[in-house]
């Protein structure tokens, strides 16, 4: 699958080659020119990854950085910055980002920290816990308190995105193309699935960890 990923850089010149060359390697690109606008992108979309520019009008990358992590989300943050002091670089560790680049740059190493990054995003984790809901995709087990999960393969599918995801919300057409590709069937469809799978994660008597985000989609949160 093809990665999908946010620039926030106010230098119009630099952003504009960066999504050139990201295009010729088949990566998509929004992009947002100061951090206020990238906050609202983030909070709108699902990036695989995140590229910060530090010094912006209106919202800078550490703080936007910091706001990124405050929502909950763990996303991949690459920080482009012209400072390469030590002191520096641990400010931005301190807000959450996960590596840096030193401006200028070349753009081969740029798409090397990109697909390294994307990797980390697509999960190299296979155990994943929220609230009391434990999962395990490596031996596909899946429990609720000790109550065991008894999930269908697109019931495996939909859990994977959710809490892979969580607790961004994920669109019913990012689900429906995860499950069926282009040759998405009737919307009942997946209606039908999601309905399954919130029998199985939430029963009766424990919160609802699975919720409808109207007008959005679906996300996987206490």
């Amino acid at each position: 699958m093809k990665a999908h990923i946010l620039l926030v850089e106010d230098d119009l010149d630099l952003a504009a080659t960066i999504i050139d060359y990201l295009e010729i390697e088949d990566i998509y690109c929004d992009h947002a020119a100061n951090g206020v606008i990238g906050l609202q992108l983030i909070e709108k979309n699902n990036y695989d990854m995140a590229i910060l520019d530090i010094n912006m009008p209106q919202m800078n990358g550490l703080t936007l950085c910091k706001s990124i992590r405050e929502l909950g989300s763990s996303m991949p943050i690459l920080m482009l910055t012209a400072r390469d002091s030590l002191p520096d670089k641990l400010a931005g560790f301190d807000v959450g980002t996960d590596d840096y680049m030193v401006k200028p740059f070349e753009m081969l190493e740029l798409i090397a920290r990109i697909n390294v990054l994307s990797k980390r995003q697509s999960g190299q984790s296979n155990h994943f816990s929220i609230a009391n809901l434990s999962v395990d995709f490596k031996s596909k087990t899946a429990k609720r308190h000790q109550r065991e999960l008894k999930l269908s393969p697109t019931g495996w599918i939909l859990l994977e995105i959710l809490i892979r995801k969580s607790p961004q919300v994920i669109s019913r057409d990012q689900l429906s193309r995860a499950i069926w590709g282009d040759e998405i069937p009737d919307s009942n469809s997946l209606k039908v699935h999601i309905f399954k799978l919130r029998q199985q994660i939430d029963s009766e008597n424990e919160d609802k960890l699975l919720k409808t985000i109207s007008g959005q989609g679906f996300a996987l949160k206490p």
